[in-house]
């Protein structure tokens, strides 16, 4: 469980890092990252300043280190954790590729973004699409992993049953 434990401290202290560094982007890049349009990805990249573009561009390669840490803690997770084996076997299955698969969306999405901002991209509406369909992708993938950790966890203290949270 050691390695569990060591992702998702990287994740969490990456996250909080990337967090503190993006705080001063308003509007702040979730906003970017559900902008389906070149107008709408246009109309918050012109409220940055050239300062802010880079600091988001910065923020990019960092990015890469917390999506790779939080693929492995859901995966680690999901196959090494009591709670998630001791309940159905769809659990174990489906949710030990969850977060890699967000993390994956999360890569594509950072291609994408990259390519957007590094200069002005017209005439191709699809890639912004794209890139925000990634970020819905992804953050649903996230969200569904914390239902699917809340139901092995409930799973798991039920009734009979020996791998509960306090029993790992």
């Amino acid at each position: 469980m050691r390695a569990v434990w060591l992702s998702g401290l990287l994740a969490l202290v990456t996250f909080a890092g990337l967090a503190w560094y993006l705080a001063p982007l308003n509007p702040g890049v979730v906003a970017l990252q559900f902008a389906f349009t070149p107008q709408a990805f246009g109309e918050i990249i012109h409220q940055w300043s050239p300062d802010d573009l880079q600091r988001y561009r910065r923020h990019l390669l960092v990015d890469y280190i917390l999506l790779a840490a939080y693929g492995l803690f859901g995966y680690l997770l999901a196959r090494r954790a009591a709670f998630f084996r001791a309940g159905a076997p769809f659990l174990h299955r489906i949710g030990s590729w969850v977060l890699p698969l967000a993390a994956i969306c999360d890569a594509l999405e950072n291609a994408l973004h990259a390519w957007l901002t590094e200069v002005p991209r017209f005439g191709v509406p699809a890639i912004y699409a794209a890139s925000a369909s990634f970020s819905a992708f992804k953050w649903t993938l996230i969200i569904g992993f914390g239902l699917l950790l809340v139901l092995a966890l409930i799973r798991a203290d039920g009734p009979g049953s020996t791998a509960g949270p306090g029993r790992n």
